[in-house]
């Protein structure tokens, strides 16, 4: 009997104490149960050693102070609210049965998906829902379920157990403080620091260029993409992804015509011998296709804002339209590195983000490429390393590796003159052939630029325009320290941007079209890619054209056409608010029902001139093209399908 007595000892504290308490014990219960989904999964995730094991438990902590912040948002609020009610005993009975009620429906849904991810490979999201909202028999299999793992009931119900013995051992008492004013007065004023730590704790971090953590994330923490599973938590891909899945399996074509129409899968001959050269991708900030004097001839009395592109545009492989797959920085490296267009809603946030991919990154790699990626922002903004991470670049350079705080710019990151010179002694450190991809951050809201460059750069009636000038004469000075490196002359270099920026020059920049019209420049140092080509190329089309460029010889999966093949027709597919599919002069806009417009974007850039009934065959042709695409996308990032599937030998169909 004293055992037990010693057992069951309460504490009295602090209502704040006891509330970190209970948030902790959730904490630890999670992470005893991603230890569970790893151990009964085991055979699912092979070449797991201890130390990446214990990564992948530390990146998971990130996720569960999310999900527990989250799920016990009512018991915080029950808990902080500043009312001498909080200390009645039938008050702090309340929260404690709500802790324990919200917390057990959380553990359970981690049980449940510890069996369960056998039958999907993925972590549930907020599709289960649509998933088994018309199954009429939804009690009956239910309870199978629950018959059939009984051990997972088991499990659960020890969890609880634990979750509701642990969770009692701190008991509030109180108030503290006697005088009712200073009482209410210092609960007033602890509320904004709470809510100040609970928003950092639920996005992921304090910055302000921090991203609100999602589901792709979890990839900055893996070697293999299926890892993800491990490091996420049931209830925060839940969460994360509630009104945000809008990918639905299409069936617009039958599976066995889809392919006649439209393919993602790109088969090069195995015979090609590959060209080693290095490659460098060059991602600028918002800078809008309209920024670009080069690029706009076709206007009067225009001159641009980029001198130094303008110069190299002229020795450059360039496009009479060019087009950004999505309208956020997050769109741009998907859409570049690994041939994958934001639709909806942007690919990383999507619960398919996680999906196997073999990108630009794994291909180069597997040939003996180096691969670095180069953001100036501190390290995790915008999820980019989780990202960069799964397309298989292996060295990542942010604010981190730069080491010099002095030239952050206060908001976004090191300023762009500082870290392209950066980037350009990193570059000459690494062995060839190497891949890297740079990512400016300077012309970005709030639009400010060094100081020592303040009346340089005339800038004009928009403010981005001076930060313009600002990161394209940081390009050349760039480009004036790597002129001189033995690598130079043997690199491929790309430059494009991630979107178009929010501020227009022109009153087209507003359309459909114009608002993604960005650059994509291929350039070669020997100027053999010197051409204009009066043709449509897209952000997803910058993988296929690098790898048919190099002569890569192995089958892959991009939303895109190779540039270099003459066989290949230009087209772009973006989305904005619906579907906008170009090829040609012309462009279509498809609902996902029905067509909504057929417009020459060409000879009507402000698409006032909806013509879709005087061109029936043209209207035909593009919407079956569309809806190939659509359901290609759809359907493949639903089954996780974005890789090419190994060829079955004859001897294994034999067997």
């Amino acid at each position: 009997m004293s055992f037990m007595r010693h057992f069951n000892i309460r504490l009295t504290t602090n209502i704040y104490t006891v509330l970190v308490h209970r948030l902790l014990v959730a904490m630890v219960l999670f992470s005893v149960t991603r230890v569970l989904f790893y151990v009964y999964n085991v055979g699912y995730f092979p070449g797991i050693t201890p130390r990446s094991f214990i990564r992948l438990m530390w990146g998971g902590l990130r996720f569960d102070l999310t999900a527990v912040l989250y799920v016990n948002l009512p018991v915080i609020l029950l808990m902080v609210v500043p009312a001498m009610a909080r200390f009645n005993r039938g008050y702090q009975r309340l929260t404690l049965w709500l802790f324990w009620l919200i917390n057990g429906v959380a553990l359970g849904a981690n049980v449940a998906d510890t069996v369960y991810y056998r039958f999907t490979l993925r972590r549930t999201t907020a599709d289960v829902f649509r998933q088994f909202e018309n199954e009429t028999n939804l009690v009956q299999l239910t309870g199978r379920f629950l018959t059939d793992y009984w051990y997972a009931v088991l499990v659960w119900l020890v969890l609880v157990a634990v979750l509701v013995w642990w969770s009692r051992r701190l008991e509030a008492e109180g108030p503290q403080v006697k005088n009712r004013p200073a009482f209410y007065a210092l609960g007033l004023l602890s509320l904004p620091l709470i809510a100040w730590l609970f928003i950092g704790g639920v996005r992921g971090g304090f910055r302000h260029s921090t991203r609100p953590i999602a589901i792709s994330n979890a990839a900055a923490y893996v070697k293999q993409a299926a890892e993800v599973n491990i490091v996420l938590n049931t209830p925060f891909a839940i969460l994360r992804t509630l009104g945000k899945n809008k990918i639905e399996r299409l069936r617009y074509f039958g599976e066995d015509v889809l392919p006649s129409v439209y393919s993602p899968e790109h088969h090069p001959a195995d015979s090609l011998s590959m060209r080693r050269l290095n490659v460098v991708i060059i991602i600028l900030e918002s800078f809008s296709r309209e920024f670009i004097g080069a690029l706009n001839t076709q206007k009067p009395g225009y001159s641009g804002y980029t001198p130094f592109l303008d110069s190299l545009i002229r020795h450059s492989l360039v496009f009479r339209y060019s087009f950004a797959n999505g309208r956020k920085s997050i769109d741009a490296l998907p859409a570049v590195l690994a041939g994958i267009p934001s639709m909806e809603v942007p690919y990383v946030l999507t619960p398919f983000s996680n999906n196997q991919i073999r990108a630009l990154g794994t291909l180069l790699d597997e040939k003996g490429y180096h691969t670095s990626f180069f953001h100036g922002a501190p390290n995790g903004s915008m999820g980019f390393d989780a990202f960069v991470n799964l397309a298989g670049i292996k060295n990542y350079y942010g604010m981190t590796e730069y080491g010099h705080d002095q030239d952050f710019d206060g908001v976004w990151g090191i300023w762009d003159h500082k870290f392209l010179d950066f980037y350009a002694r990193k570059l000459s450190t690494f062995p060839q052939p190497f891949l890297s991809v740079f990512f400016s951050v300077s012309s970005h809201h709030p639009f400010i630029i060094p100081k020592e460059f303040e009346g340089k750069f005339k800038g004009g009636d928009q403010p981005i325009l001076k930060c313009i000038e600002y990161t394209d004469y940081s390009l050349k000075q760039f480009f004036g320290a790597v002129v001189r490196q033995p690598w130079y002359k043997e690199t491929l270099f790309v430059i494009t941007a991630d979107h178009c920026s929010s501020n227009v020059l022109f009153p087209e920049t507003r359309t459909a079209w114009g608002s993604a019209a960005v650059p994509v420049i291929f350039f070669r140092p020997d100027n053999s890619l010197s051409e204009y080509r009066p043709e449509i190329v897209q952000q997803t089309d910058i993988m296929p054209s690098v790898l048919g460029y190099l002569q890569y010889n192995q089958p892959f999966v991009a939303f895109g056409r190779n540039v270099f093949s003459a066989g290949n027709v230009p087209f772009a597919l973006t989305w904005r608010d619906e579907y906008n599919y170009f090829e040609d002069e012309w462009m279509i806009a498809f609902d996902g029902k029905e067509v909504k417009g057929l417009y020459n974007f060409a000879n009507d850039p402000m698409l006032q001139s909806n013509v879709m009934q005087n061109q029936p065959e043209r209207v035909f042709h593009m919407l079956e093209k569309t809806k190939a695409m659509v359901q290609q996308y759809n359907n493949r990032m639903i089954d996780n399908r974005l890789v090419v599937p190994p060829k079955v030998k004859d001897s294994d169909t034999n067997n």
